[in-house]
């Protein structure tokens, strides 16, 4: 193979995840493989911001070593940013990027991040320069269209998980009795739905999931929660911090509307503590609220290892294809087999990703719409990466 000229630029855009880094470390392995050794290995901080300001490091400099361990850490290694592009920015990133005779660009991102990448990548064909855009998927939130699941999604479900085991076994013990976990994703309930790897035997926790894509009224919310704790005396919910009921107002209450991030979205959450104060005004029980926040996209300790080599092949893959020449594209992930369970990467256009959301389908939530079908343990599960703790339980023997 005869290494490839121009020099290479690598960013990462929107909310880390405990994976991110291998997806740099990915591209950067892959460029270094592919690229003419006098070509640069670029790494722009801060995101898009970092290309518009150039501000960028070399990536050949770190040892082999080094670059294990920031593979393996959590945060954006290069930093992030959300920042939505204007055209005219377009325009000038290209402008920035044809002066240090850059020919491939990666931005490492969600559906949110892939707007930057596919605005520059339509700017550099507008003005003819020959710049070959790849995009590489992140986000917990597993709501990018086009692909069976993205980076950073299976850590977080391991991680969420785990904690509803745990917070199960806390609340089983004492009980509270009432304990609602609120988990990350404004309108798409992939991450809370994964808590149904909690369950194991059929008292097991969360007894109630609520997702974005099925809304509840709070009358009906509190039947559901009466109904549980007459049955066994203790109840763990988990709720979409962007639950909303069929009227689509908030369950959280009303929000400040100036609260946006850099995307111009609203900022979510405050759905569980305003639940548990529902719960103990209207039905007399003490309820408590629990919120990992961001705890649950950043903790590489419960990062699962197909999730993070996942994200090193995606990396791999986006600049591979984009050294070769190919533009406009988003490395996606497909599901070739489920038993065992593998997968395949392809390119799909940027066009159909950015800016658009993948809900929780239909079929994953129960009738009753307070919960979560077996069939999507089947999905999920091989993303978490392997067994979670299990604990044993005094149940017998009592007098």
């Amino acid at each position: 193979m005869t290494p490839a000229k121009g020099n290479l630029v690598v960013a990462q855009g929107g909310g880390p995840t405990a994976v991110v880094n291998a997806s740099l470390y990915g591209v950067v392995r892959e460029a270094a493989a592919r690229l003419d050794a006098s070509a640069g290995i670029w790494g722009a901080r801060s995101g898009i911001l970092g290309v518009l300001n150039r501000r960028w490091m070399d990536l050949r400099r770190p040892d082999p070593e080094n670059w294990e361990a920031i593979a393996a850490s959590p945060g954006a290694a290069l930093g992030s940013c959300r920042k939505m592009l204007t055209d005219e920015e377009a325009v000038e990133a290209v402008a920035v990027l044809k002066a240090a005779e850059v020919r491939h660009f990666v931005y490492i991102g969600g559906n949110d991040s892939m707007d930057p990448a596919l605005k520059i990548s339509q700017a550099a064909a507008a003005s003819h320069y020959e710049l070959h855009v790849a995009g590489a998927p992140k986000t917990i939130d597993n709501d990018l269209p086009l692909t069976d699941h993205c980076p950073g999604f299976g850590s977080a479900a391991r991680y969420i998980a785990q904690a509803a085991i745990d917070l199960c076994a806390d609340v089983r013990a004492l009980p509270t009795p009432v304990s609602i976990l609120e988990v990350m994703g404004r309108n798409a309930g992939w991450l809370t739905a994964a808590t149904v790897l909690a369950r194991r035997d059929p008292d097991d926790g969360p007894h109630l999931i609520y997702v974005p894509e099925a809304p509840v009224s709070a009358g009906r919310f509190l039947r559901d929660v009466e109904r549980v704790h007459a049955r066994q005396g203790w109840v763990v919910v988990a709720v979409s911090e962007g639950l909303r009921d069929e009227n689509g107002r908030s369950l959280g209450g009303p929000r400040d509307q100036a609260a946006v991030d850099g995307f111009g979205h609203a900022m979510p959450g405050g759905v569980a503590a305003a639940m548990a104060r529902l719960v103990t005004a209207e039905l007399g029980l003490r309820a408590r609220s629990e919120k990992p926040g961001l705890c649950g996209r950043a903790c590489a300790l419960m990062a699962s290892p197909v999730d993070g080599r996942e994200a090193r092949e995606s990396g791999q893959f986006a600049a591979a294809w984009a050294i070769q020449g190919h533009s406009g594209f988003m490395a996606s992930i497909h599901r070739a087999a489920s038993g065992p369970y593998a997968v395949e990467y392809r390119p799909v256009p940027l066009a159909g990703v950015a800016n658009l959301e993948r809900r929780l389908p239909p079929e994953y939530v129960n009738a009753e719409r307070n919960g979560v079908e077996e069939s999507y343990r089947d999905y999920v599960e091989p993303l978490a990466g392997g067994p979670l703790l299990r604990y044993p339980r005094l149940d017998t023997g009592w007098e």
